[in-house]
């Protein structure tokens, strides 16, 4: 009787005990009490500690570091390559065109934001839409003082509903573990789904409309004339507090960090590289065509086209290291705290912690919402896959259910459909790399983001849920 005692509370102190790891970490960087790399490595660390498996967290954090590796690593010759599109030019006509439709004006910008990322995201890759999409909008924001947790927060909800393309991952994790097409689970969804692509639209113009209050407008030559006088960053959406580039607290960094970045619009910049402007978009074009057909792994791809487009357009070594300093403080950044993160999902499954959690989730739905288990996993795909990854909701929780809507005449097809809704949310959960790509290379931080995007976000999710059942489709 003791021992079965023992057993059913060791599951449940898991369990509290996994959703306390995950509160403590969010309440902390919101706070700025820690650093996200700080707080990634040493909460787990003492949870693993505490739960009384200390002697195995050097396997954990190994098992972690070892299924995250190669996205570390085609993070850092990511933000090589597309940190040296950005110095020799690509970007600028693009730039310049958003601007010229844009006029200067907050509201379109904002608005801008939301549909280059969606455009970008039909590579299905975050980590290159943030990157693409932050490499054009940075300039704009800085230059209009607006405000950067705005462009993130679009960013991160627009790509979350594109990420739901079948070639995306959570479409095709979904189908695989249910075992049904994934044609069939997605296009159903497309109504749905672009319901959610207006809603964030219809926020983006929302939340542009009170930067354009807030900030009023500038002639477009304003935008593209180098300032001197130090910069406002502004790390609330639309907020009322802001600090200057070069005070300590910047969220920006120095401003000579900035007015490097700055450096994006001059036309007169020596790492511009005209004559092989066409040669690097062909680069680029075939870059994304060859990871949309998986031609080779993805980190391949970025570490051949790092060399080739260093080797092109900088034949000199001194020029190559050059480029390479320049872009090494994104990539210490973003790389350590994928690493970072690593030691947080090896401690969250190697303990059992997030079986437990989604043990626990599943087993208080109550007996009568059987019928309606679609409409509940829609729901619940939002706080799980905000603290789970997707392999371990989609291999792990939505089979189980699956099996559970089954009994009450709930099929896979719709089970696998609902289950996509918790999208936009998740893309900002820290346990995706790519968010801190986003949050990186924006110069936000981490806490500020989550405080902005997690309401707006699971807003999102919600009316892709209700169009999902309006249409009749979860």
């Amino acid at each position: 009787m003791g021992r079965s005692r023992a057993n059913v509370r060791y599951p449940l102190m898991l369990t509290l005990l996994g959703f306390a790891m995950i509160a403590t970490f969010l309440v902390l960087i919101m706070m700025k009490k820690m650093s996200p790399i700080a707080a990634l490595v040493l909460i787990p660390a003492a949870f693993c500690v505490f739960v009384g498996k200390g002697a195995k967290l050097g396997d954990y954090v190994i098992d972690g570091v070892t299924g995250l590796a190669p996205t570390a690593a085609m993070l850092m010759f990511a933000i090589v390559y597309f940190g040296v599109m950005i110095d020799v030019g690509l970007f600028d006509p693009i730039v310049r065109g958003i601007l010229r439709f844009c006029k200067a004006d907050p509201m379109r910008i904002v608005v801008g934001t939301a549909v280059l990322a969606a455009v970008v995201s039909l590579d299905g890759d975050g980590s290159t839409t943030f990157m693409i999409t932050v490499s054009a909008m940075y300039p704009l924001y800085k230059r209009l003082k607006m405000s950067l947790v705005v462009m993130t927060g679009v960013a991160a909800m627009a790509n979350g509903v594109m990420n739901t393309l079948p070639w995306g991952g959570p479409t095709a994790r979904a189908a695989t573990a249910l075992k049904v097409d994934a044609g069939d689970v997605f296009v159903p969804m497309i109504p749905a789904l672009a319901v959610g692509l207006l809603a964030v639209l219809v926020l983006s113009y929302v939340l542009g409309v009170r930067e354009r209050r807030r900030l009023g407008m500038l002639a477009p030559d304003e935008v593209l004339v180098t300032e001197k006088e130090p910069e406002t960053v502004l790390v609330g959406a639309g907020g009322t507090g802001s600090v200057t580039a070069d005070s300590p607290t910047a969220a920006g960094g120095s401003e000579d960090a900035d007015d490097e970045r700055f450096a994006a619009l001059d036309p007169d910049r020596p790492t511009l590289r005209p004559r092989l402007y066409w040669f690097n978009a062909l680069l680029t074009v075939a870059l994304l065509t060859a990871m949309i057909m998986e031609l080779l792994p993805i980190p391949v791809l970025f570490l051949l086209g790092a060399g080739l487009a260093l080797s092109v357009n900088f034949p000199h070594i001194p020029d190559q290291k050059a480029r390479l300093a320049a872009h090494a403080d994104n990539v210490l950044n973003v790389s350590g705290m994928v690493f970072a993160a690593a030691v947080f999902t090896g401690v969250l499954q190697g303990t059992g912690m997030v079986d437990h959690m989604a043990t626990w989730m599943v087993d208080v739905i109550p007996e009568g919402m059987g019928p309606h288990m679609a409409l509940v996993t829609g729901v619940l795909s939002l706080p799980l896959t905000y603290f789970m990854s997707n392999d371990g909701f989609y291999f792990g929780v939505l089979p189980v259910l699956a099996e559970a809507g089954a009994a009450h005449g709930v099929t896979p097809l719709e089970m696998a459909r609902a289950s996509l809704v918790g999208q936009p949310l998740h893309m900002s959960s820290p346990l995706v790399p790519a968010v801190y790509v986003l949050v990186g290379m924006a110069k936000v931080e981490f806490g500020d983001h989550t405080r902005f995007v997690v309401k707006w976000a699971a807003l999102t999710c919600l009316v892709v849920l209700a169009a999902g059942v309006l249409f009749g489709t979860v």
